[in-house]
């Protein structure tokens, strides 16, 4: 039973969603990229007090070496939110540490920071290739590209956060001018970084962070040294918070990758910052403590679990 949750994701992994409508929206060398979207269901309210509910761009986890737009995991998740009045955009994005070998512990991870940050950065362009994609083809696919909600878990989860970081700074690239997400949900996520800790220049859109106290997989706090690391979301809501910028954190006491499988289980959190924060516009803030033992558990993985733990 030893590494359940790591088990059961990369089980996942090999089951499907099977999408309603599947697009082709960017060639890279090494493979072609696709987008699935899932729609409301039939008679579902996909308003909220008159105002159009956002579509959810889910970006999918897997330590940036498995994982996929269709992940079975997920169809819970994208079942309740297209009954809820919501659609679900998913997208491919490449894997950049597939094959790469990471040396063990923080030392290991370390010397790998080039290539952490290479894969958070490819990532991040794919995502704005689907994004963009979405903006030039709406009238055809019936999407509002100014109502969307960026979401990822654990890797989807990092990308999701340097993707607002570039946006907030300026140095976003592939995207229309002006373009904005409405808000971005991240189950256990983190910056990766090699030139200091993350910066946000201007106020991000509105920002939902979850994450257990004791993740050892995708840092709660921040894990650097000489620049090069991983800042999380303890940290992430500190520099909000000192900036004045809007953000609800959900800090899970002693839980520790969990988190990042949470999608279904915590809808009433992420229901209630989809309300508030994105469709109302509210300048909401969150800071809470949840210790709450009926919330699924299980055993803790570390990032040599994910990453094998070879020495080098």
């Amino acid at each position: 039973m030893k590494h359940l949750l790591l088990t059961l994701l990369l089980a996942f992994s090999f089951c499907t969603v099977h999408a309603q409508e599947t697009y082709f929206f960017a060639q890279r060398d090494t493979c072609k990229l696709y987008l699935d979207i899932f729609r409301p269901a039939e008679g579902s309210e996909t308003t909220f007090q008159g105002i159009a509910k956002p579509t959810i761009l889910h970006v999918f986890g897997g330590g940036f070496i498995t994982g996929s737009r269709s992940d079975g995991f997920l169809k819970g998740w994208i079942d309740h939110l297209n009954r809820e009045g919501y659609t679900v955009v998913t997208f491919d994005y490449r894997l950049g540490m597939k094959g790469y070998k990471v040396g063990r512990g923080l030392g290991g991870a370390f010397k790998a920071s080039d290539q952490f940050e290479y894969s958070q950065q490819i990532g991040v362009e794919d995502l704005f290739s689907a994004v963009f994609y979405l903006c030039e083809n709406q009238d055809k696919l019936g999407i509002d590209p100014s109502n969307l909600v960026v979401a990822g878990s654990s890797a989807g989860a990092i990308i999701t956060l340097a993707s607002i970081r570039e946006i907030a700074n300026g140095t976003a690239q592939g995207l229309p001018e002006g373009f904005q997400f409405k808000g971005a949900m991240s189950f256990a996520g983190a910056i990766i970084s090699t030139e200091g800790a993350p910066k946000f220049e201007s106020a991000p859109c509105p920002v939902l962070l979850m994450h257990g106290t004791e993740d050892k997989a995708v840092a709660y706090k921040k894990v650097a040294a000489f620049g090069r690391g991983i800042w999380g979301s303890d940290y992430l809501a500190g520099q909000f918070r000192k900036k004045g910028y809007p953000c609800c954190i959900y800090r899970f006491q002693d839980r520790t990758h969990d988190v990042a499988a949470y999608h279904s289980v915590l809808w009433e959190l992420e229901k209630q910052f989809l309300q508030e924060n994105v469709i109302l516009g509210h300048k909401r803030s969150v800071d809470a403590l949840v210790d709450n033992e009926s919330l699924p558990q299980w055993s803790a993985i570390s990032m040599d679990d994910i990453y094998g733990g070879k020495k080098k």
